[in-house]
């Protein structure tokens, strides 16, 4: 069974433009000018792109795609044609963009510009979107952006950047989506102060260390820290994001219990998978998450039957305990529950039989436990060939 894709990320590149009137014809300031020849320069169409084929110097700078002016300066840039599809570009990020200093809006679309994120942006104290994701942009990202007061959305993900996360940047006070997943950064992840604006976060699939932040955003509601190399305990912070709706911590090191509170929130995703999770699920009331994947764990005890509510659940591989509760024989017989992993664990028994016909759009997989599976079905090929677990492996949960 496929599992639902991730949450979607925010389609950021179409967002410019619309904070901005209509623009006025006018000249535009010798600076600003000059800023978009050195821009052009700088820059080239892949194949198959044609955004810079009416950058014609000898007509108004301000009637090109992706420029748009207010009275005598650029306020908006969008480097590339942002319809699907698009090769983008190549090229290099000119320091001259910094000249452009009335700029509120800069965007890239995806493709293969490289080389460093200019310090110079900071001069561009208004900017308040970036968005240059998706390129192969490298070096680290510039310090001087933490100076930039206005900015509520930085996006700079899936990137070649390295070094680490600026100590200040989370502090930026307008902040409101901050994603720089899919990079090379290290080291520790600042803490950010829980009055922040922030709405997302995502840091996924870069090569951060340490401990959760001692503090995060309580306004969070899209956290991703997923395929990273950090490690410690998460029931201190966690259990204070009372708005979040997506919460990834998978492939790390995180060890401790799974606070109680997290099955609470009004997540539509919750993955935990692939760390060092350990001890019993204890749930404070109903769960009503759809998809929750806490496999790969040291988890234990009973199975919760509260988590029967969800429509994927992946529990295999950990040290689960005793019969499955019946409320998920109810939910899988109604064809309520798209997937429920339960292999390589210790369970004991699921009340359920071969005259149970398992819906076809529903995955249940039961083998390498302290049981004979009760109804035959397809597992994944990870699951392995061997149906249970060996006799010496199971005497404590052997029913008497």
């Amino acid at each position: 069974m496929v599992a639902p894709a991730a949450a979607p990320a925010i389609a950021l590149l179409l967002i410019p433009f619309l904070l901005f009137p209509a623009p006025m014809a006018a000249v535009l300031i010798p600076t600003d000018y000059l800023a978009l020849q050195s821009i052009r320069k700088a820059l080239s169409d892949l194949p198959g792109s044609t955004y810079f084929a009416s950058w014609d110097f000898t007509a108004d700078p301000c009637s090109f795609p992706g420029v748009l002016c207010r009275d005598d300066r650029v306020v908006a840039l969008a480097l590339g044609d942002p319809r699907a599809g698009s090769p983008g570009l190549s090229g290099h990020l000119p320091p001259t963009l910094g000249h452009l200093s009335a700029l509120a809006e800069l965007s890239l679309v995806p493709g293969s510009v490289s080389g460093p994120i200019p310090t110079s942006i900071s001069l561009c104290s208004t900017l308040r979107f970036l968005a240059l994701s998706r390129n192969l942009l490298s070096g680290p990202i510039p310090p001087s952006l933490s100076s930039l007061a206005h900015l509520r959305v930085i996006d700079v993900g899936f990137n070649l950047l390295s070094g680490t996360i600026p100590p200040l940047l989370p502090r930026l006070p307008s902040l409101s989506t901050l994603i720089l997943a899919g990079n090379r950064l290290s080291g520790p992840i600042p803490s950010f102060a829980q009055n922040s604006p922030l709405v997302r976060l995502d840091l996924q699939h870069n090569r951060l260390s340490g401990q959760m932040p001692v503090s995060l955003p309580t306004s969070l509601r899209y956290l991703s820290l997923s395929s990273n190399q950090l490690s410690g305990p998460v029931d201190r912070i966690l259990p204070s994001l009372r708005r979040l709706a997506f919460l990834d911590l998978s492939s790390n090191s995180f060890s401790g219990p799974i606070p109680g509170s997290i099955f609470a929130l009004p997540l539509s995703s919750l993955r935990l998978q692939r760390n060092y999770f350990s001890g019993d699920l204890r749930l404070p009331g109903p769960v009503r998450i759809p998809y929750i994947d806490l496999s790969f764990n040291r988890l234990g005890g009973r199975i919760p039957a509260a988590l029967s509510a969800a429509e994927w659940l992946y529990l295999d591989y950990n040290r689960f305990i005793g019969e499955v509760p019946t409320g998920f024989v109810d939910r899988i017989l109604k064809g309520e529950m798209r997937v429920l992993y339960l292999q390589h664990n210790f369970l004991t028994g699921m009340a359920i039989g071969p005259p149970s016909k398992i819906p076809i759009i529903t995955s249940l997989c039961l083998q390498f436990n302290c049981m004979v599976p009760p109804v035959q079905t397809a597992c994944p090929a990870r699951a392995g060939q061997q149906k249970t677990r060996p006799a010496e492996q199971c005497p404590k949960w052997r029913k008497v």
